[in-house]
């Protein structure tokens, strides 16, 4: 909301009911307007309607327009070099160094943005093995990504864990925020930026949901390696007997589609790691690719795109209606889907399997019609 309205929106009186002593002034966010601290997804329905982020589309499901960015801005992520990731991490395209003094005087200008702004807080869990699970506190300027934050990281019922709550890792969205390339030292007016040395990530001009998911995960990717755990970019599900298998592939090769089999339960589709003691989901819910989707072949899928409480990026529906359709690529051909992971029949509760992988499945999408025919 603008920093010039002053007015109640539907969940101010709730604002601080489950707010952390671990305030944002730790982070050094100071002079903000309202916080809404650890709102449920009821609350952040009325709060994206309110404040014009989104519509509600027939059974449910929340839609939005994420604008310029239709996908994750790859080539705009940075990683803070200092003495903590300066010979860990393999520098180059994907992974551009920044420096410690950047990131400061960036941060100082996020710092002043965020001045009499309004903000929403969801602290949780990345990671569903206990041992190895992560305090990550997600704060964004829109309702709708704080809504994408409650289905995919596991969130806490506890209001006492939630008041004493102290984040490992401290994410801030504000797609509001335009990147200087001439002031900051970025590429654009986006930028994704890792610190790992202050524990804090930014990510400035992108309303992509996708940008949380993926931040969180390279956040994980490197620090569990240092704990004898293989971070994997792949689903996973287990059958009866408790053989697990894993899925690896690019986006869009049926990571998501292939791990939710009836016959079998689904312990996560996109992100996981591998320890000494079996697999276990980094996320509580599923971020699927959307785009000509089929109730006949992809039916528990298709039917969270009817559920209140999923979140519907960049699908076309009929204003007068409500009706969504799953076909139009006019925006984009990566329309998505964010849904809790319960929102699957088959599901592992605990997210996690004490088994290790029996079958290991590597999925290609042949674009470019290079391999061999069978």
């Amino acid at each position: 909301m603008s920093k010039y309205l002053h007015f109640d929106t539907p969940a101010t009186k709730q604002a601080k009911d489950l707010a952390s002593d671990y305030g944002l002034k730790n982070h050094g966010l100071l002079h903000l307007d309202r916080v809404f601290w650890n709102l449920p997804s009821p609350a952040l329905y009325e709060e994206i309607i309110f404040r014009n982020e989104g519509r509600i589309a027939h059974e449910g499901p929340v839609l939005i327009n994420t604008g310029k960015h239709t996908a994750r801005a790859a080539t705009d992520k940075f990683v803070v070099q200092e003495d903590t990731t300066a010979d860990k991490i393999w520098w180059g395209d994907y992974n551009r160094p920044f420096s410690p003094e950047k990131f400061n005087a960036l941060f100082t200008r996020v710092q002043a943005f965020a001045q009499d702004e309004e903000f929403f807080v969801q602290d949780c869990y990345a990671g569903a093995d206990p041992e190895y699970r992560l305090k990550v506190r997600i704060i964004t300027e829109e309702a709708w990504l704080s809504l994408f934050a409650r289905n995919m990281f596991i969130t806490i019922d506890d209001q006492n864990e939630l008041k004493h709550f102290v984040p490992d890792f401290t994410l801030i969205v504000v797609p509001g925020f335009k990147t200087d390339p001439k002031i900051d030292g970025t590429r654009s007016s986006t930028a994704i930026v890792l610190n790992f040395a202050q524990r804090m990530a930014i990510v400035a001009n992108s309303l992509y949901g996708g940008e949380i998911k993926k931040t969180i995960f390279t956040v994980l990717n490197f620090l569990l390696t240092f704990e004898d755990v293989l971070p994997m970019h792949c689903s996973a599900n287990v059958g009866d007997d408790g053989d697990v298998a894993i899925f690896f592939g690019l986006s869009g090769t049926g990571k998501t589609t292939l791990s939710a089999d009836p016959k079998r339960r689904l312990i996560g589709d996109d992100e996981h790691g591998w320890s000494s003691t079996g697999v276990f989901n980094f996320e509580a819910g599923c971020y699927a690719k959307v785009i000509r989707l089929s109730a006949e072949y992809e039916p528990q899928i298709y039917a969270c795109t009817r559920k209140f409480g999923t979140i519907l990026e960049n699908v076309i529906y009929d204003p007068a209606t409500r009706r969504i359709d799953l076909d139009d690529d006019i925006l984009t051909e990566n329309t998505r889907a964010s849904y809790p992971l319960e929102f699957i029949p088959n599901t592992v509760p605990e997210r996690m399997s004490d088994s290790h992988p029996k079958n290991i499945i590597f999925l290609t999408c042949d674009a470019s019609g290079v391999m061999p025919p069978h």
